[in-house]
């Protein structure tokens, strides 16, 4: 089977779902609550669904790469 990611953008994608998101999604809740910021608890919960869709993907592939 072919790798579609290369190391350089599987990296990107992992550091994006372990670091970066969850950074953001805590940041927008926090910031929600100190200036009251609209959608408080949609925007950090949408962006905590695309991170764990993310890290899925992201864990199927590593299994597909082992496998290899």
């Amino acid at each position: 089977m072919k790798n579609i990611l290369t190391d350089g953008v599987y990296d990107a994608l992992k550091y994006t779902a372990i670091i970066g998101l969850p950074a953001v999604a805590t940041l927008y809740a926090g910031l929600a609550q100190i200036w009251g910021l609209p959608y408080g608890s949609e925007v950090p919960a949408t962006i905590t669904a695309v991170q764990t869709c993310l890290g899925a993907l992201l864990m199927i592939s590593t299994a597909q790469y082992k496998k290899q």
